[in-house]
């Protein structure tokens, strides 16, 4: 009896190994290069003097706020985050 158990046992871990399974989902492509690489916005890193000399003054751009400073500055299709002078993340508007 108890070797029937253990085969029963050995038999039901070997079928559910089978079907046990893991994703990883790779972030850098599935997005591109990088959530910070989308065309038409500022890359991670890149400097304040740099995003207005590529995208042009903002349309509004709000006081730095907290320590370490953190400014916003809005565009039409997108928003910035700077930590000091540095992007620290763009996002897209609805």
């Amino acid at each position: 009896m108890a070797k029937f158990k253990t085969l029963i046992l050995v038999v039901f871990s070997c079928a559910c190994i089978g079907t046990l399974s893991a994703q990883n989902l790779d972030m850098q492509t599935a997005a591109g290069s990088s959530t910070f690489d989308q065309p038409g916005k500022p890359t991670r890193g890149m400097t304040q003097a740099r995003v207005e000399e590529t995208y042009g003054p903002p349309s509004s751009a709000r006081d730095p706020v907290g320590d370490p400073p953190i400014t916003r500055w809005e565009y039409a299709g997108f928003v910035v985050f700077f930590e000091y002078d540095r992007v620290i993340h763009a996002v897209t508007k609805r």
